[in-house]
């Protein structure tokens, strides 16, 4: 005879994270040093109007109410997409109304865990053209600075192709693509407005705009000049958008310690941060 769980036991089960299947091969766990600092547990929370966090201590997930659908930006890395689902029921949400799931960047720690994701949810992936050439391969691009880490993650087969200034509307959201290539050339920033009564701000989920790379990589080569211009783009188009909360891929950028930012001018802080370190990295690489 079975003995009958206690409210104690039941909390938590609520409360244990969800662990992937070892057989699995789309949530198969992807291991680096940082791993655990990316996947630091955090409870999903509500940032402004129908827009929540249900993501980690050093990867930002987000989630759309938009009264028609479910929209999810990001899906961390292979082994977190049990516990993003998780943690949208845990705001009482079902994960089958995840309509689309947004890429900001097709690298492992922010789309490793997209196509379980889109599997288990039947959403359509969306990302811009390169980024979508990258998540159908499931391997970095060619001219990506990272590429020489060869760090590859689960195909995504489908995903729908959108530019940058393209939006997409579903219920009472509509989301601009904002193109803030550099990190990779694909890399696209999303951008919204959500609102509590009258009162409405302009939302964005940023692209990472870091300088990284394999230690090899030089940005000042005279072949990478199509990277430093990209990521002279990206840095102004950041710097351009109306940005009342920002919210970056990565949680802990620039040393932050909140999940999202609300300072005035976070969005062209972050650009003139990414400007500054790219400058540091170019001139170190002079010496």
């Amino acid at each position: 005879m079975l003995a009958r769980p206690t409210l104690l036991s039941l909390i938590a089960i609520a409360a244990a994270p969800a662990m992937p299947q070892a057989s699995d091969p789309l949530t198969r766990p992807i291991v680096t040093e940082h791993t655990a600092e990316w996947l630091a547990p955090r409870p999903p929370m509500r940032v402004f109007g129908s827009t929540y966090l249900v993501g980690f201590g050093g990867l930002n997930v987000a989630l759309i109410n938009t009264g028609k659908g479910l929209i999810l930006i990001d899906g961390a890395l292979p082994q977190a997409a049990p516990a993003i689902l998780a943690n949208v029921r845990r705001l009482g949400f079902a994960p089958r109304d995840i309509k689309y799931i947004l890429s900001t960047e097709p690298h492992f720690d922010h789309a490793g865990g997209i196509a379980a994701l889109a599997r288990d949810t039947g959403a359509t992936v969306v990302a811009s053209p390169r980024g979508a050439e990258a998540l159908r391969t499931g391997r970095l691009a060619a001219d990506d600075p990272q590429r020489g880490y060869d760090s590859r993650f689960p195909a995504v087969p489908m995903v729908k192709v959108i530019r940058d200034g393209e939006r997409l509307a579903l219920g009472n959201t509509v989301i601009t693509a904002r193109a803030t290539p550099g990190h990779t050339m694909g890399s696209m920033s999303w951008s919204w407005r959500a609102c509590e009564g009258q009162r409405c701000k302009a939302i964005v989920f940023a692209a990472s705009l870091n300088p990284v790379s394999t230690d090899d990589y030089r940005f000042s080569a005279p072949f990478h000049k199509a990277v430093v211009a990209a990521f002279a783009r990206g840095q102004a188009a950041m710097r351009a958008l109306p940005c009342d909360i920002l919210i970056t891929a990565h949680a802990d950028q620039d040393g932050a310690t909140e999940r999202y930012l609300t300072k005035s001018g976070a969005c062209r802080a972050y650009a003139l941060s990414s400007r500054r370190k790219l400058a540091e990295r170019i001139n170190s690489e002079a010496r």
